[in-house]
């Protein structure tokens, strides 16, 4: 009775939580940030894109704007996360058995809130970094993650365009290390939020400077910055209005930055002109497993030798070898992947 009530009880609470985003916008909302970064990175599209002879509403992007909805709401966020409650009980009653009550190994808590942050983005980063390289290298996962390769024109919706076996891997992967932290789904919003705009970003059809990338996150640290308490006191020293002071303050903190550390800001992050290489038809043959895994950040690709952008691959042919077979209905790839593999069918025609 215990799990029917949780069922329950998880999937019309989710049910609610949407509606309850649906009506009531705020900086906490989901759904309203999904709507504007996806408005604000299609308007960059159509003022400056960087493959000009693509069209405006590329190939395929209804299906990936239904792909956004679906992964980050219907299956993501309420699905998954519903069912994930169940299993999670599930699991906790199973470490019970054995005595064990905590998952916790290293607490967090004591540490200041944006070091916290950092933490858990640095560590998610990573994990899902290596799940997507093992996306790449496993026979089975490789034919579900064939839908996110499916894109043939590139544009900031085909970032959500990947099978819903993705979520279920990449959660369950991500789960243990992060409760293991101490972290809980309340620390999840700013973080979430971020790597989300980069996704976005990465496969938008826009291309931007390193200074520009700079003033972007210098703005953004200098904003947070301009809200402390010693910044605030300078506005008191100078004479000058809070509000005001933390402006100009964003500002010049935000143009030292790009200018220091802009050019660098490459080997940090992901970018458009990175993550194109990693959805190429064609691979370098030392690589043929992938290239530029990174999601958020690409100093993961830096720094374990996957990291590739040979020239400027604004116009690359995009897909891998077999797209030609592969279904490009929405049905067919919401079931595609649990037939036998590539390799399997290899050797059972030997």
């Amino acid at each position: 009775m215990k799990y029917i009530y949780l069922i329950k009880n998880a999937y019309t609470g989710y049910a609610a939580w949407l509606w309850n985003e649906i009506l009531h916008p705020s900086w906490h909302n989901y759904f309203y940030w999904l709507i504007g970064a996806s408005a604000f990175f299609f308007l960059l599209e159509l003022l400056r894109p960087w493959r000009k002879n693509q069209a405006k509403f590329r190939k395929d992007f209804w299906l990936d704007f239904f792909y956004m909805f679906f992964n980050f709401f219907l299956f993501s966020l309420i699905i998954y996360n519903a069912a994930s409650e169940v299993v999670v009980n599930l699991f906790r009653d199973f470490l019970g058995l054995f005595g064990i009550k905590n998952l916790v190994a290293i607490s967090v808590a004591s540490l200041p809130v944006w070091v916290q942050l950092l933490i858990l983005f640095v560590v998610r980063d990573f994990i899902q970094w290596n799940v997507h390289r093992w996306l790449h290298s496993s026979p089975r996962l490789w034919e579900f993650h064939k839908v996110h390769h499916s894109v043939e024109e590139m544009g900031f919706a085909a970032h959500l365009r990947y099978h819903w076996m993705e979520n279920i891997v990449y959660n369950a992967v991500q789960y243990l290390p992060l409760a293991m932290i101490g972290f809980g789904i309340d620390d999840f919003f700013v973080v979430y939020i971020f790597g989300f705009l980069v996704g976005h970003f990465n496969h938008s059809n826009i291309t931007v400077s390193g200074f520009t990338k700079g003033l972007v996150l210098g703005a953004a640290l200098g904003a947070y910055l301009s809200q402390s308490a010693t910044v605030q006191s300078w506005a008191v020293s100078a004479g000058m209005s809070a509000t005001i002071f933390a402006v100009l303050f964003t500002l010049v903190f935000a143009l030292i930055f790009a200018s220091i550390f802009g050019r660098f800001l490459g080997y940090i992050f992901n970018s458009p002109e990175m993550h194109i290489w990693h959805h190429a038809y064609d691979l370098p043959p030392q690589h043929t497993k992938g290239i530029n895994f990174g999601l958020t950040l690409s100093c993961w690709d830096y720094i374990f030798g996957t990291a590739y952008i040979p020239y400027n691959g604004r116009d690359i042919r995009l897909g891998f070898p077999g797209m030609e077979k592969y279904p490009h209905d929405l049905g067919h790839q919401l079931v595609y992947g649990f037939g036998l593999t590539e390799v399997e069918k290899e050797e059972a025609k030997s």
